[in-house]
């Protein structure tokens, strides 16, 4: 094996935190608390991870993502991991959710965006934008997810599907009348937390149900959250954390915020970080998947109709 090879054999800590999901300061706190990874240093003093590291670290994260807690996963090799993470996958419910899974990934594969913007707008058009969100959707981005955990698609393939989706859901979005509706929602998440497309489902859904929803993007300072609401009056701040943030950074920057706002505005996290969650957050509605969304608002409605009577 000559030089070039053993280069191509290892990454640093920036392409590992692309391939796996899962942040730097995430890899690091692992390597303190569980010896995994455990990258060697380059001359410079620089982590540099192996493949097999890299593919292992996917097989954990996808685990993360079915809700499981990683200090009890990490030991396990690469093959439990993958066996447990199938048993914990969910079955589909219809025959037509594999098809397009499988036309999805193969229309990746293929890089043929046309075809892919078709088939997502073909799907939005006949389910309408909230069975397509939950119906559609986000099986489909659990079955990229997977595909991408198992190195069947490339970073860049996994990318280019979030951004179509997103596209799709804005104009699926921007569809709907933007008028008074009630409640007023803030939408984003806190900095260090890059991945949108939750925040953006959760918004599709809202909006479908009437609320008028203010969405800042990604990575918003805590002290511009509060001020945002004030100025849009929001109602609700909702925040979206994915598996990668750190759990004990979520949580502290979710009790900062919740001291800043009013009492009288709501403060929900959602993500598949709030399985692991396991104390409770005064304050704060927890909203692992989207139809615990759609019971907080009927919950916040009723509470707003009752305190209105009062």
């Amino acid at each position: 094996m000559n030089a070039g090879e053993i280069h191509e054999l290892i990454l640093n800590i920036g392409a590992a935190e692309r391939e796996t999901g899962l942040s730097k300061d995430v890899l690091r706190m692992w390597e303190r608390r569980y010896g995994f990874p455990n990258p060697v240093r380059n001359d410079n003093g620089e982590r540099e991870y192996a493949l097999a590291d890299i593919a292992k670290l996917r097989a954990i994260k996808r685990l993360m993502d079915a809700g499981l807690r990683p200090g009890k996963v990490i030991g396990l090799s690469i093959a439990d991991l993958d066996a447990l993470a199938d048993a914990h996958t969910p079955r589909h419910r219809d025959a037509a959710g594999p098809a397009l899974e499988h036309g999805t990934l193969a229309l990746l594969k293929a890089h043929d965006p046309a075809a892919l913007r078709q088939t997502l707008a073909q799907w939005l058009m006949r389910q309408g934008l909230g069975q397509f969100v939950v119906d559609t959707l986000a099986p489909l981005n659990r079955a990229v997810g997977i595909a991408w955990m198992r190195g069947e698609l490339e970073v860049f393939e996994e990318h280019f599907y979030t951004e179509q989706v997103q596209a799709t859901l804005r104009t699926g979005i921007n569809a709907f009348p933007r008028g008074h509706g009630s409640p007023r929602v803030l939408l984003t998440t806190l900095p260090g937390e890059q991945h949108g497309l939750g925040l953006l489902m959760v918004e599709a859904l809202l909006v479908c149900e009437g609320a008028q929803c203010v969405a800042l993007g990604t990575q918003t300072p805590q002290e511009d959250v509060r001020r945002a609401a004030a100025a849009h009056r929001s109602d609700i701040v909702a925040l979206s954390f994915s598996t990668a943030f750190p759990l004990r950074q979520a949580t502290d920057g979710l009790a900062a915020l919740r001291r800043a706002l009013p009492q009288d505005v709501a403060l929900w996290a959602g993500g598949e970080i709030t399985r692991r969650v396991r104390a409770a957050l005064p304050g704060i509605v927890l909203l692992p998947d989207l139809a615990t969304a759609l019971s907080a608002l009927r919950a916040w409605r009723a509470h707003f109709a009752a305190s209105s009577r009062t």
